[in-house]
């Protein structure tokens, strides 16, 4: 029998009064990345993290550090939250990759269109900790089209970046986000154009 869990409550009361029906929503078993994608509002979050308590899944996310400031930082470093300064964005792939080296496990969810704009590429972050540290990457979405949100296929990064791209562009490209007119192809700023 399952222990009481309160964030398991606090979701099944948010699932409940939601319009939105979560699907495959299966947290893997292993530690690893979770992208959540297409990130086209603050909504997202809010899914995301009702998905993983669903779930009882130990996460963790990357947020942009003015979140921690005042009295919202106690409360963002609660549910997970490691600030991020972009005008050092390298520091905090260090330190994610330091906990993982340190045993901590969880899934480390991140959104990689980094803001909420229709233009730009996503950024690297994510594949550099993946690779970094040997996680697998999942592919977290959420889909206005369909009224749904889940996770998807689990996938081993190979260091081709346009061949993996490749991969997450095909599961992404019928993903609208919560903002269809938001939503921006998922491409890094270093790959380069494929034969």
């Amino acid at each position: 029998m399952r222990r009481f869990s309160p964030t398991r409550a606090i979701a099944a009361l948010f699932w409940r009064l939601s319009r939105w029906t979560p699907v495959d929503e299966a947290f893997p078993q292993h530690p690893g990345i979770v992208l959540g994608a297409p990130h086209t509002s603050n909504w997202d979050f809010v899914h995301m993290l009702a998905l993983a308590w669903r779930n009882d899944a130990p996460i963790r996310w990357l947020g942009k550090h003015t979140l921690f400031t005042g009295w919202r930082g106690p409360i963002m470093r609660r549910l997970g939250g490691i600030p991020v300064d972009r005008g050092n964005p390298y520091r905090v792939v260090e330190n994610v990759l330091a906990e993982v080296a340190e045993g901590r496990v969880f899934h480390l969810i991140i959104t990689p269109d980094g803001t909420r704009s229709a233009s730009g590429p996503w950024k690297s972050g994510f594949y550099r900790i993946a690779r970094e540290a040997h996680l697998p990457v999942t592919l977290g979405f959420v889909d206005r089209t369909t009224m749904t949100l889940g996770v998807g296929p689990t996938i081993e990064l190979t260091g081709d970046v346009g061949a993996d791209m490749d991969v997450i562009r095909a599961f992404y490209a019928d993903k609208a986000g919560d903002d269809p007119s938001r939503r921006r192809e998922p491409r890094l700023a270093n790959e380069r154009p494929r034969d």
